[in-house]
């Protein structure tokens, strides 16, 4: 208790500075309204059932707004310090982690997965001597066989990764499937690579992933409400996690039966450390991290002013790793894929208002996060929907339209 209390101190500070005006901060205040009133309409009876925004310019913290309810009763109102599920988020964080010990030294992005993990050296390989790399790792190009077309596909679901109950084993049973492709020679978006890497983050470390962030992340940051799991005391504090059921000629929001946490909220999401989807975390929590990001690694606002990433590191983060796939599957038109972040290259092809070089990542569950560079800007969204395939006129991602909403009222 006392360190959260600690913690919370220093995010209190920054959180605090609200400016008075809009303007003070860059922004139009009757077009910022735009995007309330969007949100206050996309939470309303039929939409999604809550969420919380946050905006930052130049250290600043203008925008941090709760909108619709915590529960699928709908009876609570959404704290601007609720805690969610933050799924993939949780991957520019591991990327991060890795960061660190590079600079350290103690491994470089081209070492080969099996100097760390040596039940990578009896990997089956499509081509002899080529072996997947963290960068693979990281860039989700090394190669396994997470595609439903893959002929090992099969052989890796049967493997279970997930049902592993630590890092250890799920990199064990995913060292013993064939690769589908040559490491570097395709793009394929899963949590998979993330999971290896962060078992090769514990074991270089020499400590458990979990522990290793809240060290060296979040106990530098400030993130007293980010981790694998909630206390007890905190749980209230949780939003539920929606789906939607199709239900004769209409739909209906229900606890999302696809994750274990929404009907025991504050659980741990895997029974390992999962920095590929497992993270609970806050607006407030997860905007110090961006903000160290824009801040080119430096604990500028809210903290001790310590460097926490090297400027250069951070450049490596953000910088595109793909283009030598483009076009590439799984990713949108003009954009890019750098080290667990995905950044805008092209905002004409996109089809969205933003500035080439901005960069982010979204969640499962209806959360993203940018961090624009050029516009000194950080922006998150924080919601917990679970869209469903199968399930007919599902609740549309709000995404698109909470990005375009930002930059209409920026001013300069």
């Amino acid at each position: 208790m006392q360190r959260r209390a600690a913690l919370l101190a220093g995010a209190g500070a920054w959180l605090a500075r609200l400016p008075a005006r809009a303007a003070a901060a860059g922004f139009d205040a009757a077009r910022l309204q735009r995007l309330s009133d969007f949100l206050d309409a996309d939470t309303a009876p039929g939409g999604h059932l809550g969420a919380v925004v946050l905006l930052a310019r130049d250290g600043r913290v203008l925008h941090w707004r709760a909108h619709g309810q915590r529960d699928l009763a709908r009876r609570e109102a959404m704290p601007r310090d609720a805690i969610f599920r933050i799924y993939s988020m949780s991957k520019p964080i591991a990327s991060v982690a890795a960061l660190l010990l590079m600079e350290e030294g103690r491994l470089t992005l081209d070492d080969p997965v099996a100097r760390h993990l040596p039940e990578f050296a009896a990997l089956p390989l499509r081509t002899p001597g080529r072996a997947p790399t963290l960068r693979h790792l990281l860039t989700h190009t090394a190669g396994f066989a997470v595609d439903p077309a893959d002929a090992a596909f099969a052989e890796l679901e049967r493997a279970a990764p997930q049902a592993a109950a630590d890092l250890a084993g799920f990199a064990k049973a995913v060292a013993a499937v064939p690769l589908a492709a040559d490491p570097g020679t395709r793009f394929r978006y899963d949590g998979v690579h993330t999971e290896v890497l962060c078992r090769v983050v514990e074991v270089v470390a020499g400590q458990p992933f979990g522990r290793f962030l809240q060290q060296r992340l979040f106990d530098p940051l400030g993130m007293a409400d980010t981790g694998f799991e909630v206390p007890a005391a905190q749980r209230r504090r949780i939003a539920d996690l929606s789906a939607t059921r199709v239900v004769g000629a209409g739909n209906r929001l229900e606890l999302a039966s696809e994750d274990r946490s929404a009907a025991a909220p504050g659980i741990r999401l895997r029974d390992y450390d999962s920095g590929a989807g497992g993270l609970y975390s806050t607006a407030a929590d997860y905007a110090r991290f961006a903000q160290m990001l824009l801040d080119e690694g430096r604990i500028a606002h809210g903290g001790d002013g310590r460097r926490l990433l090297a400027r250069h590191s951070v450049a490596l983060l953000r910088s595109d790793q793909l283009a030598h796939l483009a076009p590439v599957a799984g990713l949108g038109p003009g954009e890019g894929f750098g080290l667990g972040v995905s950044m805008l290259l092209d905002p004409a092809r996109r089809g969205r208002l933003g500035s080439v070089g901005a960069y982010g990542w979204p969640g499962a569950a209806t959360t993203t996060f940018t961090v624009d560079p050029q516009e000194r800007l950080v922006a998150l969204l924080l919601m917990q929907h679970l869209p469903r395939a199968a399930a007919a006129h599902d609740l549309a991602r709000p995404t698109a339209p909470f990005i375009n909403l930002v930059y209409q009222a920026l001013e300069p």
